[in-house]
């Protein structure tokens, strides 16, 4: 069919692809952004997360199993719970994550120019994330099996860099004992909320496994495993990394790092002292955010296309290039949304404001799992319920300016689709008495 999405990953490709999506930003920048709140009680923050991703990953399977469409919440929403639920679901899910590329594009910036030691003016810095942008936006658009190969090579890289670096971590300073029993000691409960809440968003890639899920071969079976299996790695690799940059380093002091040159791993390697370490993880974080960043166009983009063919976006942006498959319209559009968040430049507000409204959408993909028919559900309502619990409890955790910016815009998407509304039923009504 003209407008159908190629079926093309397996398995081991929906892993690759959620690694893609999970392993970039959230390691090589926004723990330390985290721990700068949380402290020593990161550690904690980071279990809290990965738990509270791992409903939502469920909640994400079951729903993406029962209906294998691009959209994710936002064709959820639409089908469970009314067209309302379902725009709302898409609209933070464009705002929250046009807002993670964006933070991953700039920080693969900063990995590079730490990389090679040059400082560089604000406007420079912005320009090379557009040029970057422009080029990962292009990859995309040529469609997913390219797309998809890339991915592999870029998470093969990170693997072998965050790999590399727990080992000599561990090798150099020992066992992280000593984190471990500060993580219960000194601590507060508002802080690791806080940092949890953050956390949450680098879980969140998994997501991308189920927005691509028109393009997964026998979806029903190989999304809930490649998420699933997904999210048993990250945590693994999370905690592993944290403790070995809170040992190296110390919490206040990697903390620190967030308000630097935007590289913090390396600055972790660099403490080590051990040669070519240091240039390894910058070259793994690049790669890892490029990977993040291409992922993140895929997903997004796929939520336009859903988008336009419900009417709630225009109507050319539902089309599929006849050659490669893509929606290369809704794809170009993803990278100018993309480009207008990275022109603040600044890495904390895009994380944390992504924090927030990608809590909203989740919190909708729970209450969609909550309330799917029996005979659909793979799970007990109790995962979908504490899923939404979790959910909306950390997303007032975050500082209020951020959240009320967030509630404004949810507010602004609503009326957007009220006269979306009107207008295509005004739309029907004159076609009918023609």
């Amino acid at each position: 069919m003209k407008d159908e999405l190629s079926k093309s990953i397996k398995t081991p490709g929906a892993v690759l692809m959620g690694l893609g999506s999970i392993l970039g930003t959230g390691l090589f920048v926004s723990i330390a952004i985290a721990t700068q709140i949380a402290g020593n009680g990161i550690i904690i923050a980071i279990v809290v997360a990965g738990i509270l991703a791992t409903f939502n990953g469920l909640s994400s399977a079951q729903l993406a199993a029962a209906y294998p469409y691009s959209g994710g919440t936002y064709e959820y929403g639409n089908r469970i719970l009314g067209s309302y639920w379902g725009f709302s679901a898409g609209w933070m899910f464009l705002i929250a994550k046009s807002a993670s590329a964006a933070t991953a594009v700039l920080g693969c910036v900063g990995y590079l120019y730490y990389l090679f030691g040059i400082e560089v003016s604000g406007g420079i810095f912005i320009a090379t994330a557009f040029f970057i942008l422009i080029i990962i936006t292009a990859l995309v658009s040529k469609g997913i099996k390219r797309s998809n190969t890339a991915n592999k090579l870029i998470v093969s890289l990170t693997l072998f860099g965050l790999i590399t670096l727990v080992f000599f971590g561990f090798y150099e300073a020992g066992i992280p004992v000593k984190p471990i029993k500060a993580s219960f000691i000194d601590f507060s409960t508002d802080s690791i909320l806080y940092g949890a809440a953050l956390m949450f968003v680098a879980y969140t890639g998994y997501g991308r496994i189920a927005t691509l899920s028109e393009e997964v071969v026998n979806p029903a079976k190989t999304i809930p495993k490649a998420i699933i299996v997904s999210m048993i790695l990250v945590g693994i690799i999370y905690l592993s990394v944290s403790l070995t940059a809170i040992h190296v380093m110390g919490a206040d002091a990697f903390g620190e790092t967030a308000d630097g040159e935007i590289a913090p791993l390396m600055i972790v390697a660099q403490t080590l002292a051990i040669p070519g370490l240091g240039t390894l993880i910058s070259i793994a974080a690049i790669t890892a955010m490029l990977g993040v960043l291409l992922n993140l166009i895929l997903g997004l983009s796929r939520v336009i296309l859903a988008m336009a063919r419900r009417r709630d976006m225009p109507k050319f942006l539902s089309k599929i290039h006849s050659q490669s498959k893509s929606p290369v319209a809704s794809v170009w559009v993803t990278g100018l949304i993309i480009a207008a968040l990275v022109l603040t430049g600044d890495i904390s507000f895009t994380w944390t404001f992504s924090a927030f409204t990608v809590l909203i959408y989740y919190a909708i993909t729970n209450l969609s799992a909550f309330m799917l028919d029996v005979e659909k559900r793979l799970y007990s309502r109790w995962i979908p319920f504490l899923g939404l619990s979790g959910c909306l409890f950390l997303a007032f955790w975050i500082e209020p300016g951020i959240w009320i910016l967030g509630l404004i815009l949810l507010l602004v998407g609503i009326g957007w689709h009220t006269i979306s509304l009107k207008y295509q039923k005004a739309t029907q009504n004159a076609e009918e008495n023609e």
